[in-house]
């Protein structure tokens, strides 16, 4: 088990440099000058030529590469804001909780209501049931999460006054309406994988065994159907963890939360480039990260990668002692 955690562990580290060549690469090569930006448009070709030499942009561009990859990997250091000069990493380490409990709280509203929606489905399948989950799934696809936050704003916000429109002065009451808004994708993802996966499931000849014994009907879809069901279902927990962390940009943007996607917009709008790529390397060694959780869990619902480990390890074992008696 601890080799499955080590190999997984190791395979983060091609990913994380990975993303950082690609952003520094494609901040790098992006059409206009950034000193250009941040001085106006009244500014002199002297004040231009300095700016651009105080921001390192006349260096050749594997060395800008190489110097900012040993401040990130060896110094720790994601530099600072070119525009207000505030340290990158003390700004994140503020702004990123906003960001995961927003996540978060998406993320338990789609499986709480789409686990239940997927079962449901997929046991009463091609009845009303059926139709009526599969019906809301598509709905979910469908909306654009920006015009449902707009509308919740309206009804909510505006007409009835329970929940503030905007900001996070209220706690965790100032989250409930861009969850809302955020989770209906991944809900109806999440109802729809649930269903697929549940439906290969109970099919299987161990669940009509467990009807034949007698067991309740309600053991079996829980304990013996949906655990073995759940793999496709933790793989989408994970990459839906990443792209809702990447993605609550539009949420946060339309409910003014102070979080990681409007810190990265408003940096892409004024060519912040350290703050892009901070706030980009930032968010893959998370995202990587939630991908280890996810294969832990997977070493903790499938029996056979354990099994899988164990095996080769009573092999090298074996291979061991066999070695020993032909040296002796």
């Amino acid at each position: 088990m601890l080799k499955y955690v080590i190999n997984r562990i190791i395979w983060m580290v091609p990913i994380v440099l990975g993303v950082t060549i690609l952003i520094f690469t494609m901040m790098t090569f992006c059409p206009g000058n950034p000193a250009e930006i941040i001085l106006g448009s009244t500014a002199t070709e002297a004040d231009l030529m300095a700016k651009t030499e105080e921001l390192g942009l006349n260096r050749p561009f594997l060395i800008r590469l190489g110097t900012y990859m040993a401040d990130v990997f060896v110094h720790h250091d994601l530099g600072v804001s070119w525009i207000t000069k505030i340290d990158i990493v003390s700004t994140i380490v503020e702004r990123l909780p906003r960001t995961l409990v927003l996540t978060l709280i998406t993320l338990f509203i789609s499986f709480g209501l789409g686990i239940p929606l997927g079962i449901m489905a997929a046991t009463h399948q091609n009845r009303w049931q059926d139709s009526a989950s599969m019906f809301l799934a598509l709905c979910g696809v469908a909306i654009p999460n920006f015009w449902l936050a707009l509308m919740l704003v309206l009804v909510f916000s505006v007409n009835l006054g329970w929940l503030p429109p905007m900001g996070i002065d209220q706690g965790l009451k100032s989250y409930i309406l861009p969850a809302i808004s955020g989770c209906m994708g991944a809900l109806a993802s999440c109802a729809r994988q649930t269903r697929s996966s549940m439906l290969d499931v109970i099919r299987a000849d161990y669940i009509t065994t467990a009807r034949s014994k007698g067991v309740a009907e309600r053991m079996v879809i829980l304990r013996h159907a949906l655990k073995n069901a759940l793999i496709p279902i933790i793989t989408m927990f994970g990459t839906t963890f990443g792209a809702l962390l990447g993605g609550m940009m539009i949420i946060e943007t339309v409910f003014s939360i102070p979080g990681m996607g409007t810190y990265i917009i408003g940096a892409v709008n004024n060519r912040d480039y350290p703050i892009v790529q901070g706030g980009t390397i930032f968010l893959a060694i998370t995202f990587s990260l939630c991908m280890l959780a996810v294969d832990l869990l997977y070493a903790a619902v499938d029996p056979r990668i354990k099994a899988q480990y164990a095996s080769n390890k009573r092999k090298q074992m074996k291979k061991a002692v066999k070695e020993d008696r032909q040296n002796g």
